[in-house]
């Protein structure tokens, strides 16, 4: 049970660095969704969904690998 919450947990975060890469792209070839009035801002909420999520699941990831003293001397507390 453990592990599918823990799956839950990173693929949400996933999901959004999907969609920030492909908010992204799509700005890259001219491509104006819905929501967003004009390119730069589009591009920019891209990022910061790539961002955010790529940045969970590396903290996620992180967290656990120092919790079992899987990581180098000089990240553990």
């Amino acid at each position: 049970m453990k592990r599918i919450i823990a799956l839950a947990i990173l693929v949400i975060p996933g999901i959004f660095a999907a969609l920030g890469i492909k908010l992204m792209r799509d700005m890259t070839f001219g491509i104006l969704q819905a929501p967003f009035p004009f390119l730069l801002l589009q591009f920019i909420v891209g990022l910061l969904f790539f961002i955010g999520g790529l940045g969970f699941v590396a903290g996620f990831i992180f967290h656990r690998d120092r919790k079992k003293n899987k990581v180098q001397t000089r990240f553990k507390k």
